[in-house]
C-alpha cells in the first residue's frame, strides 16, 4: 500500500507519516511545509504544487491524505472547498481513495486560541462541521482527529506549548485514527 499525505507541519512534526508507516505497513510519502495551504499542493508553479501535481500523474497511490492549514477549515471556508474539490478530482483520476486529516480547534487558554476570538468547544464545532460538509460532498474518507482531540482533552495533554500543534501524544492519536480509517477502508474493499 502507498499512501501520499499533503499538508503542513500538522502532518510532519513529531514524524507523524513514519506513525502511520508503521501502523499500517504501507509506504508513506509526505509533501509538507510548514504554513502550506492545500491549494499551494494545486499550484504548478510552487515547487510543492509541481512535486504534487508530477506525483499524482505519474506515480500509484492507494490513499491521498489531505491536511489544511490549522484554522483555514473555518477562516478561509470557500478556498479550502475549493482546493479539497479539485484535489479529490485529481485523486480519483489516478486511482487512489482520498482521506481528509480533520484537525483541531487550538488549545483552550492559548494565544491561538484566544486571537481566534470564540470559545475552544465553538471553534471545535466549526471544524468539525466544515471538516464533515467538505469530506461528505467529496465522498471522502475522514479521520476525524479534531473530535478525538476535543473527546480526550480533559484526560490528557495532546498539544505542544505553542497550543496549536500536537505533542508527541497528539501525533499518535492522529496515526491512529488515520491509520484506522484506511486499514479500515482498505479490509473492506478486499
Amino acid at each position: 500500500m502507498r499512501i501520499l499525505m499533503l499538508g503542513n507541519s500538522y502532518t510532519f512534526v513529531n514524524d507523524l507519516p513514519s506513525m502511520i508507516a508503521q501502523i499500517t505497513g504501507a509506504e508513506v510519502v509526505n509533501h509538507t511545509r510548514g504554513g502550506a495551504r492545500l491549494s499551494e499542493q494545486l499550484n504548478p508553479v510552487t515547487r510543492m504544487g509541481a512535486l504534487t501535481i508530477e506525483a499524482l500523474e505519474k506515480e500509484k497511490w492507494d490513499y491521498v491524505v489531505l491536511q489544511e492549514m490549522s484554522n483555514a477549515a473555518i477562516k478561509f471556508k470557500k478556498s479550502f472547498r475549493k482546493s479539497v474539490t479539485a484535489l479529490c478530482e485529481k485523486i480519483r483520476q489516478a486511482g487512489a481513495t482520498p482521506v481528509l486529516y480533520a484537525t483541531w480547534a487550538y488549545k483552550d487558554g492559548s494565544v491561538p486560541m484566544e486571537k481566534m476570538g470564540m470559545t475552544y468547544e465553538e471553534m471545535e464545532r466549526q471544524m468539525y462541521q466544515s471538516f464533515h460538509e467538505v469530506g461528505d460532498k467529496n465522498g471522502m474518507l475522514i479521520a476525524d482527529v479534531g473530535r478525538a482531540f476535543f473527546e480526550k482533552n480533559k484526560e490528557i495533554n495532546l498539544y505542544h506549548d505553542d497550543g496549536s500543534h500536537p505533542n508527541m501524544e497528539g501525533s499518535k492519536l492522529a496515526a491512529e485514527i488515520i491509520a484506522k480509517v484506511i486499514m479500515g477502508h482498505a479490509w473492506e474493499r478486499e
